[in-house]
């Protein structure tokens, strides 16, 4: 029987809950899932992934879970070498989704699209704490809170 992989439950659990909250809100903004997954991609392969129609949003996509992994694996490599990081594990979670907040909206999107931090509106500044938290953050620790990983 083939061992089951959690990094890759994980990537694919916080992957996919993280990018459907994106699209139902791009939604609710007045836009649509493919615009959104084409500003992803804009961010690697420049503004003019925007008018790559379907490839922009499958380079979009890509470029998400791409990102995903990355936040899977730090998590991953820190409860290894710290395993005190599974207790309070809701605790934890919510300090590392915080943490994966301040990365990209601190310093990856104004590097890339000089967005300003904060941001002025605070309702958007929230909208992005949001997933960070509670679909990357605590899913990730409640899923490694006691088995070694």
């Amino acid at each position: 029987m083939a061992r089951r992989s959690p990094a890759l439950f994980a990537w694919l659990l916080c992957g996919t809950l993280d990018i459907c909250y994106a699209a139902v809100w791009s939604v609710f903004a007045g836009s649509d899932p493919g615009k959104m997954l084409r500003g992803v991609a804009k961010g690697p392969f420049g503004d003019g992934a925007g008018e790559w129609g379907l490839g922009g949003a499958l380079a979009g996509l890509a470029t998400h879970y791409a990102i995903m992994a990355a936040m899977i694996v730090v998590w991953f490599a820190a409860v290894r070498r710290m395993p005190a990081l599974r207790e309070p594990w809701w605790l934890n979670g919510t300090i590392y989704g915080f943490g994966l907040y301040l990365v990209m909206n601190a310093i990856v999107l104004p590097l890339r699209f000089g967005a300003p931090f904060p941001p002025p509106d605070l309702v958007k500044g929230a909208v992005a704490l949001f997933p960070h938290i509670f679909f990357i953050g605590l899913p990730l620790a409640w899923l490694t809170r006691k088995d070694p990983v």
